[in-house]
């Protein structure tokens, strides 16, 4: 028998082991934490913290602003959202941008079938840091996200990567640190100041 304190080793038969999920299974799971799923995995993101929820918060703000004041269409919206890049591959991005063609596409889907724009704000450990600098810029490259925002709070900067049409590999539009502006390419004409960013308010 489970003695207190310990884990419920036995409500984790109920569920497939590592390697065996599948796809309606990942998305039948009811929780509210984020989870990815890979090749039959999952994969259990950090809570966020509340620093890292209101940068979410600006961001996505300031991203929804401006397509709807340039005119430019689209859907932004902000995790909890699975974001399938194959049969077996979902992330969950912090924000997420979807082109007027992208939102047409989907018809009835429940759930967005690549991206244009993806933002991760770093959570905190190696593990994040490496997950989003690395394994994710890997994900969204080979699946041609135009571009990715990589919103760093502990260094204070914001990476933006830029598709390459010609090798279909990322390319850094810049590495902007406080007292800068960082700028989009798919987005012209917007700008967000990094210390605006990492100053958000906090009780």
């Amino acid at each position: 028998a489970t003695k207190a304190g310990e884990p419920v080793w036995d409500l984790a038969t109920l569920f497939p082991s590592q390697g065996n999920w599948s796809a309606e299974d990942y998305l039948g799971l009811d929780t509210n934490r984020l989870i990815e799923f890979t090749d039959g995995c999952l994969e259990v993101l950090p809570m966020p913290t509340l620093l890292h929820q209101l940068i979410v918060d600006y961001l996505h703000s300031l991203i929804k602003a401006h397509i709807k004041s340039g005119g430019i269409g689209g859907l932004v919206v902000f995790a909890p959202l699975p974001v399938k890049f194959r049969s077996d591959l979902y992330r969950e991005p912090d924000i997420v941008y979807l082109s007027p063609d992208r939102v047409a596409a989907m018809g009835s889907a429940k759930y967005p079938e690549g991206a244009d724009l993806v933002v991760e704000v770093v959570s905190e450990g190696d593990e994040a840091r490496e997950r989003d600098y690395n394994s994710k810029r890997a994900v969204y490259a080979e699946h041609q996200v135009n571009e990715y925002w990589i919103v760093d709070p502990e260094r204070k900067q914001i990476t933006v990567l830029s598709l390459d049409d010609s090798t279909k590999l990322y390319r850094e539009h810049g590495v902007f640190k406080p007292g800068q502006q960082a700028t989009s390419v798919l987005f012209g004409g917007f700008a967000v100041a990094v210390d605006d960013v990492f100053s958000q308010p906090q009780p």
